[in-house]
């Protein structure tokens, strides 16, 4: 049974950073490319970072580069996605998601599974 256990979330001001986990158990993790994924209420499933099976390969959304970072360790069965000066507009429950292939996709129909979610909050 494959499981995806996301932690690290919270209640955060603006400008201050938070470090989100994922997990990964009941797969050959570093068989998977792993993703972020955010959802803020009202609005769609975005796509926020994602990073190659090996980790050699990283890429981010226009809205979060320079700020959030996305790495693995295959030897933990571990993503991470460090966030660095939040905003307000970061506010959304962040899901991790693996697919069974070298590379990441953008968008989220190509992911195998998924993570219950971590809700962030960033004040102003």
């Amino acid at each position: 049974q494959v499981q995806l256990v996301e932690s690290g979330g919270g209640l955060v001001q603006a400008g201050g950073s938070l470090r989100l986990s994922c997990v990964a158990s009941g797969l050959t993790f570093s068989s998977y490319a792993m993703g972020w994924f955010r959802q803020a209420p009202g609005k769609e499933r975005e796509f926020v970072a994602g990073i190659r099976w090996s980790g050699g390969s990283t890429f981010s959304a226009d809205s979060v580069k320079g700020r959030f970072t996305i790495s693995r360790d295959n030897a933990k069965n571990t993503v991470y996605m460090q966030m660095n000066s939040l905003k307000p507009e970061d506010t959304a429950v962040y899901y991790c998601a693996a697919r069974r292939s070298s590379n990441y996709y953008t968008q989220d129909y190509p992911y195998d599974y998924w993570g219950q979610g971590a809700q962030v909050t960033v004040s102003s």
